[in-house]
C-alpha cells in the first residue's frame, strides 16, 4: 500500500512539472504578446502556483525517502545486533560444554 501511495504522489508530482513547463513554454512562445495583462497576470499565477506543488511534492517525497532510510538502517542495527548476540551466547555454550 505505502508502494501506491509512493507511486500515485510521483506520478501527481510529474504531471504537474509538465503542466507547469508546458505553460512556461506556451507562455514565453505562443501567448507571449497573445494575453492581455488580467489574463497574462493569472495564466502566470497558475504556472507559479503548479510548480510550487511540484515542490511541495518533492519535499513531501523526500522526507518519505529520509523516514525509510532511518527505518531501514535502525532495522539493520537491530538485526545484527541480534546476530552478535546469537553468535556470541552460542560460543559460550560451546565453551561451557567444553569444560
Amino acid at each position: 500500500m505505502e508502494q501506491d501511495a509512493k507511486k500515485r504522489r510521483r506520478w501527481f508530482g510529474g504531471i504537474v512539472l509538465a503542466g507547469a513547463l508546458i505553460m512556461l513554454i506556451c507562455g514565453e512562445t505562443v501567448l507571449h504578446q497573445r494575453l492581455n495583462l488580467v489574463w497574462f497576470l493569472s495564466y502566470w499565477l497558475i504556472c507559479l502556483i503548479l510548480t510550487g506543488l511540484a515542490v511541495i511534492i518533492a519535499f513531501r517525497d523526500l522526507r518519505d525517502l529520509q523516514q525509510q532510510a532511518r527505518e531501514q538502517q535502525r532495522e539493520l542495527l537491530e538485526n545484527t545486533l541480534k546476530g552478535i548476540e546469537t553468535e556470541a551466547r552460542s560460543r559460550k555454550a560451546k565453551a561451557g560444554g567444553n569444560n
